[in-house]
């Protein structure tokens, strides 16, 4: 059996029709002539099969397979002008997920992805922080469409490079360079700066040993500030808790690491309008360390 089908307008027009009381008003609120506002509703009852309306009185009398009709034209127009309205305010969401380390999930950068979001309304941010390693691992599976990363200089292709600062640290309040062996505040293997904190001692010719290790940037400042050790940090995470060191106890400028931005080739636009803006800010930042 062959489903029936109503077209909208015959059920404004028949509403039309009853909410004012006749067919001439009617084709006045539907900017329309009164014969094809009639033609409408002939159209509705042959769909139908049921006479809706008595045409007999000069008033609009409904039948009872019109009081039916009614009560469901009312109810599909009423859902149909909800959809309408509610497609009218609504914006395509285009969801970005980016990935950051744990230094750059707050200050600049959270304002300058506030300002991205005023931007761009339309784009949803999914902002993930963590290691660089992680942070590489979760992009190659797919998992992030734009990543900002820490990495030996020219290690893993990028759409943008900066070079990444950093400073030895040691606590301000409790000293731990002079220990014997020296203790040490890393991340753990898979981290940056490991290698290069060990090597760097090493060549000191002073013993060593790990005291203290953790993936958390937070972890590792609070650590040094509380004399668990020394260690080597992005120039930007170092505050007044520490003290910087450098060639008077002998320690290496470490120049081996930059920042890198990666995106795939086939991005969408606003994936390449956000890493821009990242840009824009590490430029920034770099030209202030430079002050």
């Amino acid at each position: 059996m062959r489903k029936l089908s109503l077209e909208l307008d015959l059920l404004q027009a028949f509403l039309a029709v009853i909410d004012c009381g006749g067919f001439t008003s009617a084709a006045q609120r539907l900017h329309s002539t009164q014969s094809t506002v009639s033609q409408k509703v002939r159209r509705l009852e042959d769909r139908v099969g049921h006479r809706l309306i008595e045409r007999n009185s000069r008033s609009v009398l409904l039948t009872e397979a019109g009081q039916i009709v009614l009560a469901y034209a009312r109810q599909m127009i009423s859902v149909h002008d909800q959809l309408l309205e509610a497609l009218s305010g609504a914006l395509i969401t285009v969801i970005v997920r980016l990935g950051v380390p744990e230094d750059f999930a707050g200050g600049k950068t959270t304002r300058a992805l506030a300002t991205f979001g005023h931007r761009y309304p339309q784009v949803k941010l999914e902002v993930t922080s963590g290691l660089s390693s992680d942070l590489i691992s979760a992009y190659d599976q797919g998992d992030l469409d734009l990543i900002l990363i820490k990495q030996r200089q020219y290690s893993r292709d990028a759409v943008a490079r900066l070079p990444e600062k950093t400073a030895w640290v040691d606590s301000a309040k409790h000293p731990a360079f002079d220990q014997d062996p020296i203790p040490l505040v890393t991340f753990p293997r898979r981290g940056v700066y490991r290698e290069e904190i060990i090597s760097a001692v090493e060549s000191l010719g002073r013993r060593w040993r790990i005291s203290f290790t953790s993936s958390s940037l937070r972890g590792i400042q609070g650590a040094v500030a509380d004399g668990m050790g020394i260690s080597l940090l992005p120039r930007r995470a170092v505050g007044a808790e520490h003290i910087e060191l450098g060639v008077e106890q002998g320690l290496p400028v470490i120049d081996a690491f930059e920042l890198a931005l990666c995106h795939r080739p086939n991005a969408d636009p606003l994936v390449i309008a956000l890493c821009q803006m990242l840009v824009q800010m590490l430029r920034l930042e770099t030209a202030e360390d430079s002050l």
